[in-house]
């Protein structure tokens, strides 16, 4: 037996026990937390059978279940991912997806690492300077192999940066076929482009879009080593890929990304959970300043259980809130203003995504709950039509906001608008898909009729300018309704449900606080 073919053994079994591990998860939203208050489980930091560079069941038992991978995905659904982006290929084909570097704001000062998210939804696997091709030989999916190239383990930088899982690590945890160093990355890439008739990738671009200089793109992700002939990704095509074909990877994977499993869903329920009861406790808060604004729900989200925030918050007191991505966050707020706070958590690499609105003393003005209110009805009427069978695109749910608008505005004394009139006030589209990005699979067709499975937002908003041609009462306020709706067959889920909207439900909690048992605690066990 080949080699390979034992690799491809081993690979079964370890599957196979991963799956006799996944039948003991069973989850439950209303069991799931464990807080800080069992102190006899923490006396005593157990040993760990081994040590990996990212968060894995054996280091991290209070973050994921036995046979899980990442949070609330477990490697036998990273497996059948690898699987079912093989099926879409043709015979003696290679995937390639290259990995993200750490990026430095300057000298030795690191952002928080972001991993290429093709990367991380087809391995789980979270390490900077990596590369991981799936190799299709023949038709036959058994034979599917499951390249990695990794760092490897280095004692001298593991002992300033942690543990890596290195070339075992991405073996026995994450199932690779075969491994090698991210030090050998060229000729090793080079060899499958050689052995392989069509290859797919997608090629690193600059800020603007573009494809990197030549001289960059491999260099700039990652250090291959002086001693590699073909130091770019380029290069390796040029001199190996003569006459072969090559096309892009990404509309391949964003028709699989664009549909969440079962799994996906309730990880970003999960995050929607969490972060949506963070907003109630702001209601029952009165702040001052839109930092700390923003520094209460952080921490909120993160006390919940969640990783980390979404995205960079955008919390906008008074006139801030005409702004659609105003993220200074560094006025007052004033006693007469609302304020328009859009923020999230991110829950093992996915994300929620929610916009809500709520006067800074806890109670609405005549005029606040005028155009709050019409807000809210059309974000309403266009959650309802976030079904299967009611054979709507994403752009059609738009245009019908438009017109559920028009009507709103009507309602309450803006007369009769135009098409144009309305997208004045309402500049920005209906929503998005939403996922391992915030704005996920972005090349997903806005004209394409809504799947099961597809998860979107639903936001809505109108922003009134300083202008004569408005009421007087209405200028100068901005609002946002933003809820995550993962689309059914014939209803929806919404995914945030728990981030109070209605008018009576956010006075109510302002003026008497929240009351959901053990919400002050700390979550330590998320599932």
């Amino acid at each position: 037996m080949s080699l390979s073919k034992c690799i491809r053994v081993s690979l079964a079994l370890k599957t196979a026990r991963r799956q006799l591990k996944l039948r003991t998860v069973n989850r439950s939203f209303s069991t799931c937390t464990k807080t800080h208050s069992n102190v006899n489980e923490f006396s005593t930091r157990p040993k760990p059978a081994l040590y990996a560079g990212q968060p894995i069941s054996e280091t991290r038992p209070y973050m994921m279940q036995p046979g899980e991978l990442t949070p609330g995905i477990t490697a036998l659904e990273y497996f059948h991912r690898r699987v079912a982006l093989a099926k879409k290929l043709p015979a003696n084909s290679i995937a390639i997806v290259i990995g993200n570097s750490v990026q430095y704001a300057s000298g030795s000062v690191f952002y928080q690492f972001q991993q290429n998210n093709d990367l991380y939804y087809l391995s789980g696997w979270n390490e900077p300077d990596s590369v991981i091709v799936i190799e299709k030989p023949d038709d036959n999916l058994d034979n599917v192999i499951f390249h990695m190239i990794v760092p490897p383990k280095e004692p001298s930088v593991e002992q300033w940066d942690g543990h890596r899982t290195g070339l075992e690590g991405a073996y026995e945890i994450f199932n690779a076929d075969e491994m090698e160093e991210t030090y050998k990355l060229g000729p090793y890439l080079a060899k499958l482009v050689q052995r392989n008739r069509n290859i797919y990738v997608d090629m690193p671009k600059n800020k603007n879009g573009g494809s990197k200089a030549t001289s960059q793109t491999f260099k700039d992700f990652f250090s291959i080593g002086a001693n590699s002939k073909i130091t770019t990704l380029e290069k390796v095509l040029e001199h190996h890929a003569t006459g072969k074909s090559v096309k892009e990877l990404n509309p391949l994977l964003c028709e699989m990304r664009a549909i969440k499993s079962e799994a996906e869903i309730a990880v970003m329920r999960r995050a929607g959970q969490i972060s949506g009861r963070a907003y109630n406790q702001a209601y029952a808060h009165r702040f001052r300043t839109e930092r700390t604004l923003r520094a209460a729900l952080e921490y909120n989200f993160i006390k919940g259980g969640c990783d980390r925030s979404a995205y960079i918050p955008v919390v906008a007191a008074g006139r801030n809130a005409l702004f659609i991505h105003y993220t200074r966050n560094d006025d007052v707020m004033y006693d007469d203003e609302m304020v328009l706070v859009d923020a999230a958590g991110s829950l093992g690499g996915y994300c929620a995504d929610i916009s809500r609105t709520w006067p800074i003393t806890g109670r609405f003005s005549d005029a606040q709950r005028d155009l709050y209110q019409a807000v809210l009805n059309v974000q309403h009427q266009c959650i309802k039509k976030c079904s299967v069978n009611q054979d709507l695109s994403l752009q059609d749910i738009h245009d019908l906001s438009v017109t559920f608008f028009k009507r709103e505005l009507s309602n309450i004394g803006m007369g009769n608008l135009t098409t144009r009139d309305v997208t004045t006030l309402y500049p920005h589209y209906i929503g998005h898909n939403l996922g391992l990005d915030v704005h996920d699979t972005p090349n997903y067709s806005r004209f394409a009729k809504l799947r099961a499975g597809q998860v979107i937002t639903i936001e809505p908003g109108l922003y009134v300018p300083d202008d004569l041609k408005y009421p007087a009462w209405f200028r100068n306020i901005g609002i946002r309704i933003e809820d995550n709706i993962a689309v059914g067959e014939e209803t929806y889920t919404n995914l945030t449900v728990e981030a109070a909207k209605e008018i009576a439900d956010v006075e109510r909690i302002a003026e008497v606080g929240v009351t959901t048992p053990g919400l002050g605690e700390e979550v330590v066990k998320v599932f």
